[in-house]
């Protein structure tokens, strides 16, 4: 019998979805040298800080107010990560929900994906 998913409604949906894409993250051979160097030993507070931003984009919880994209300026990055960066992340929120605002989590992380590329003149 198969699990009906259900939509990300509350911010321990959202949690779940960070703590499960970002567990996939540290797994990744493409992405987990990236993150790993700069995060160190302190993957709770990213955690943390990722799922207040994903709820304030997608919950509208208003509980980030920083500017992710400076934070990320440093990093070397290529057309590569941010295509692994987005198949991770639309396959966990795929895995887990289903519904309108999980589909605007795609479509928002997306358009990250494609602003910083943009920023970082990484072609498509």
């Amino acid at each position: 019998m198969e699990t009906q998913l259900h939509d990300m409604e509350t911010e321990a949906d959202v949690r779940l979805l960070v703590d499960a894409f970002y567990g996939k993250v540290r797994q990744d051979e493409l992405l987990a040298p990236v993150f790993e160097p700069v995060i160190g030993g302190n993957w709770d507070h990213h955690l943390a800080r990722m799922a207040d931003f994903w709820s304030t984009l997608l919950l509208y919880t208003k509980k980030f107010s920083d500017d992710p994209l400076t934070r990320h300026l440093p990093l070397v990055l290529t057309k590569a990560h941010f295509d692994r960066w987005l198949m991770l992340f639309h396959g966990t929120v795929d895995e887990l929900f289903q519904g309108d605002i999980a589909e605007n989590a795609k479509k928002r992380a997306y358009s990250i994906a494609r602003i910083m590329k943009a920023v970082k003149n990484i072609n498509q």
